[in-house]
């Protein structure tokens, strides 16, 4: 074997020493560009991390708000529920009493028809007991009669249906007659007094 075709360690070695400060300002470089490549890929890295968190807390902020909207919602229906709820169990004997108002009317009427015989009077009798106990129920389930005789008018309770001269100064815009008995329920007015008014 010949030496050209098998170079000598001192070959070797000159030709490393020769393409070493290149090789080593290459090899300098690519460290440098790689170094700055990193840098870069990590300043990239955080400001999309930072970016994401600021997303986050937006999107936490926005949804612990539209929380508290609707926890305040719920107590609010809540509330109105129970306030509702309370008002129809107040008031539920209210439309039942507004049906059985005209009966009353009419017992009164019957009552106020003379009569004669036995007979007419055993029936007026009758129709007495039924009113009582009708007025009674009444009572008993807060339904009273709105006092409306010789009182000032009020037009939450009295509703005027005709006007007359008043007789003297006391007398002004006070009820002197009452046409139609007016009920309340509570401290509901469920059918106001018509009732003639003084002026």
């Amino acid at each position: 074997m010949s030496k050209e075709k098998f170079p000598s360690e001192k070959n070797l070695d000159e030709k490393e020493t020769a393409s070493t400060p290149e090789a080593a300002k290459k090899k300098v470089t690519e460290d440098k560009e790689a170094k700055k490549d990193k840098e870069e890929k990590k300043d990239n890295h955080d400001e999309k991390l930072a970016k994401e968190i600021a997303d986050l807390k937006d999107k936490n902020k926005e949804l612990e708000d539209k929380y508290l909207r609707s926890e305040a919602e719920i107590q609010n229906m809540q509330n109105r529920y129970s306030k509702e709820r309370a008002q129809l169990i107040k008031y539920e004997s209210q439309s039942l009493a507004k049906d059985i108002l005209p009966a009353v009317d009419n017992l009164e009427r019957a009552l106020s028809v003379e009569a004669d015989d036995d007979v007419s009077k055993q029936l007026k009798k009758g129709v007495k007991m039924t009113l009582d106990s009708l007025t009674k129920a009444l009572k008993d389930h807060g339904i009273v009669e709105i006092e409306a005789e010789d009182v000032k008018f009020d037009p939450t309770l009295h509703q005027a249906v005709q006007t007359v001269v008043a007789e003297n100064d006391d007398q002004k815009d006070h009820v002197v007659q009452v046409l139609q008995k007016g009920y309340q329920y509570k401290d509901r007015t469920l059918r106001p007094a018509m009732v003639v008014v003084a002026q």
